[in-house]
């Protein structure tokens, strides 16, 4: 099917039959192989799962309950012919030095709006005009770092940019992952069609922000994310990991002495050059946006004393006004000397008089945008309006004229995409990217992320359901066969060069490892409480009293709910109906789904499979909560099947946390949240168990076993023992059992002793008030010989010593928030190098 008419046709020579192909696509589809276009289904069926493989989402406004909305990926990439490129790739470059000029100009001398060729309006009168920056010149007097540029073609084959974006341009992670997708489902078509590569772009940009370093070589570089819920985050963690960068958020840089600082374990680490992924106005809450909890308080500050070079430089929205198109053509004549290479859609601002004038006459030939940036706010393409929705329109502009802005409609060209078995065209636009890679230089990226609007309609945006597609530039030289892999020093100091673990990260990998013991704890307990209240044999009164206390303590029921002694059925029916991630409870659900979202904030330390794991916990237990039927019995059984269910499920996750993960501080972290919470969990339910007398009859002992995952074990060893000796060896002394005590503090102290803590004088601040097990004798702690009326004083020694353990969970749990976490209050000696 060919563009329809009054477009351009991507596919087509211009002028010919519809049937003949641009030499460059007929040269693609010569590649397909034997299959051809046989072929084509499998190749998407492949390509759609990779991208659910690689994780690869967008989000629209996303909020911490919605569901990540996978990437959309064509299978086609647009080729641009070597001439094509060119002519963008001077346009763009020629745009970048005018649009830093101009930067340095409206916070400088100001001769723009001296001369009239800028109204002061679109300046000084635009929100993101930061009068912060007058005066200040960034390092290496470069503004723009990465500037991204919309083009389009119109009918006549012509480029045009419809658009610029310096403020946070996203993309370029994004390309980078339908670079990777589409080149391994058309191998012999990238390897023999010349593409041009995309690597040595990326490497010069991580040496041009160096060089404008004062660090030079050895800054620290960091990409400023605003978080996990941005709609873009997933290309954040992939730029990241990409390009070997910390990814961090505002909460995890501190502004002291007018210098940036990183949170980590180690404690404070300066930070020389941020990339930043969010806009102006949420950077520094004590001079721009007040309620911004993004940003990093001082930044500002540091910038200024040129201690931090930010990318872009603070300042550039008044860039991206709809409404500057207009005044650029005489703007490059006066700073440059030079006309604009590359042309702009013809465009009327309506706070002037003279374009409003001319500009309303047009609305139904033009696309209608907002002069400012507000939230929500569309485009309106002028040819879709009535004659009604025009005069309402027109109403507007006139009331309040300086809030619009009109530009010439291009119908877009039609990029060729691959739908159910045939090929069909839709609209497309082309987003390119110019990197700094030195002061004042820049080169352009030899790619971009196509855009492609929906079928049938003419705006091309990801937030509207569109999808995007590869670019492919052709060379008639030799590829630039750069890699980043091989871009950094092959030297034994590089080889073992330490990660850093910023604070934010352990905290979250460190709750990470909580919320996976919880959700375990969780899990076993409900089991065992489900299968007690449904078992053929009566339950006594000391293991419902034991269960009881130990559901209210782990959340599972609320408190006030009666004991399961007084009304099994309605403790029975409480514990179901809250196990749902959306009840009172802080039950399994709710444990499951915080478990994912502290996944969430650190999915760039995560396995893909990990992660599915998690989100597919989660899900899968909440669908199974929302269909349990509404039968007392029968809603029990069904909960219980989801219990075993989830179960297995959990353990492929703590197994991947212990078999598949980097053994490194971040781990530890993990690790020792883990068995934090194991321990104050478990040393709970031991003490509980011999208070309310359930360790000392039948039911209540298998029960414990079964809580403390040890059954099977204490069996094989015991087989038919029953005595309270070896229920304490098993569960408190034996250093076999990752489950007892003594195992559990033994591993605890030894994480301990491997975190950094030259920053806090030495690990004794971490054990302070931790027991060691070495010290414990399993005669002494198993009491005096007391016959049965006496057992439970006998234990009182040992309650002690539990409950003390419980305790020295919790409050070494505090220590580590206090000393790692936050640094609210610690002087740190980097500020001395």
């Amino acid at each position: 099917m060919p563009a329809p008419v009054g477009h351009y046709d991507e596919l087509r020579l211009q002028g010919q039959s519809k049937h003949v192909l641009a030499p460059h696509w007929a040269q693609f589809f010569e590649h397909l192989g034997f299959d051809g276009f046989g072929d084509l289904n499998r190749r998407q069926q492949n390509l759609e799962q990779q991208l659910r493989d690689n994780g690869v989402t967008y989000n629209v406004y996303a909020d911490e309950d919605s569901q990540q909305r996978p990437w959309s990926l064509d299978l086609f990439p647009m080729i641009l012919p070597p001439e094509d490129w060119a002519t963008i790739e001077a346009g763009v470059l020629q745009r970048t030095r005018l649009l830093d000029r101009i930067l340095a100009d409206i916070y400088g001398p100001g001769d723009l709006l001296r001369h009239s060729l800028l109204p002061p309006a679109l300046v000084q009168g635009h929100p993101g005009y930061l009068r912060p920056m007058i005066g200040v010149t960034p390092p290496g007097d470069t503004w723009l770092h990465i500037a991204a540029f919309d083009l389009a073609r119109g009918p006549d084959g012509r480029w045009w940019v419809v658009s610029q974006r310096t403020q946070a341009p996203s993309g370029l992670g994004y390309l980078l992952e339908n670079r990777i997708v589409i080149s391994r489902l058309f191998p012999k078509a990238f390897g023999e069609m010349h593409v041009q590569r995309l690597a040595a772009s990326y490497k010069a940009l991580m040496q041009g922000l160096s060089s404008l370093s004062p660090k030079g070589r050895d800054a620290r570089i960091a990409l400023l994310t605003p978080g996990p819920y941005n709609e873009t985050y997933f290309e954040h963690a992939y730029l990241a990991r990409y390009l070997g960068l910390n990814l961090v958020e505002g909460s995890d840089l501190m502004v002291r002495d007018r210098r940036v600082f990183l949170k980590t374990l180690d404690g404070l680490e300066p930070v020389d050059v941020l990339i930043k992924r969010l806009d102006d106005q949420w950077l520094d809450p004590l001079e721009l946006r007040s309620d911004s909890a993004l940003g990093v308080p001082g930044l500002m500050q540091a910038v200024r004393a040129g201690n931090v070079l930010l990318a872009n430089a603070p300042g550039s929205a008044p860039l991206e006004s709809s409404a500057l198109l207009g005044f650029l053509p005489a703007i490059s004549e006066h700073l440059l000397g030079e006309p604009l290479a590359l042309p702009s859609l013809a465009t009327w601002w309506c706070g002037e008089a003279a374009s409003l004038q001319s500009g309303l006459p047009l609305i139904k030939q033009s696309v209608i945008k907002s002069t400012w940036p507000t939230h929500g706010s569309e485009a309106v393409i002028g040819p879709s309006l009535t004659s009604s929705e025009v005069e309402q329109l027109t109403g507007r502009i006139v009331r309040r004229p300086d809030e619009y802005t009109l530009q010439a409609y291009l119908p877009l060209s039609h990029q060729p995409t691959w739908r159910a078995g045939d090929i069909a065209p839709r609209a497309a636009m082309l987003r390119v990217f110019a990197l700094a890679d030195g002061p004042r230089s820049w080169r352009v990226l030899p790619g971009g992320m196509v855009r492609l609007a929906p079928h049938g309609q003419q705006i091309a945006s990801m937030q509207r359901g569109g999808s995007s597609a590869d670019c492919w530039v052709l060379t008639h030289g030799e590829v630039d066969r750069t890699s980043l892999l091989h871009s950094a020093p092959s030297t034994l100091s590089m080889a073992l060069q330490k990660r850093v673990v910023t604070s934010r990260s352990a905290e979250n990998l460190y709750w990470l490892g909580r919320y996976t013991e919880r959700s375990e704890n969780a899990l076993r307990l409900a089991r065992t409480a489900l299968r007690c209240l449904q078992g053929e044999d009566e339950s006594t009164p000391e293991l419902m009293a034991w269960l009881s206390v130990c559901a209210k303590h782990n959340g599972l029921v609320l408190p006030a709910v009666p004991d399961a002694a007084q009304a099994p059925r309605v403790f029975e029916r409480s514990l179901v109906a809250m196990l749902s991630p959306d009840s009172e409870a802080h039950s399994v659900g709710y444990n499951l789904r915080a478990l994912r979202r502290a996944a969430s904030h650190v999915r760039e330390r995560l396995s893909q499979e990990q992660r599915n794991l998690i989100e597919r916990l989660d899900s899968e237990f909440t669908a199974r909560m929302q269909g349990l039927g509404e039968d007392g019995d029968f809603a029990s059984q069904q909960a219980l099947e989801a219990l075993e269910e989830a179960s297995e499920l959990l353990s492929a996750i703590t197994g991947a946390q212990t078999d598949r993960m980097m053994r490194d501080d971040g781990w530890r972290m993990l690790s020792i949240g883990r068995h934090i919470e194991r321990l104050a969990t478990l040393s709970h339910a031991l003490a509980e168990a011999l208070q309310t007398g359930a360790a000392f009859e039948n039911s209540g002992f298998e029960a414990l076993l079964a809580f403390f995952d040890s059954t099977i074990t204490f069996h094989a060893h015991y087989q038919q023992r029953r005595d309270l000796v070896a229920l304490l060896d098993m569960l408190v002394t034996q250093r076999d059992n990752p489950r007892s005590l003594a195992w559990v503090l033994s591993t605890l102290r030894s994480r301990l002793k491997k975190l950094p803590s030259a920053h806090i004088g030495g690990p004794e601040p971490l054990l302070e008030g931790l027991p060691n097990p070495d010290s414990w004798d399993l005669i002494a702690l198993s009491g005096a010989m007391a016959g049965p009326a006496g057992q439970q004083n006998a234990y009182l020694a040992l309650i002690e010593l539990l409950q003390s353990c419980t305790q020295a969970a919790y409050d070494l749990s505090d220590r580590i928030g206090h000393l790692y976490f936050s640094h609210a209050d610690r002087v740190n000696r980097s500020f001395l190098l």
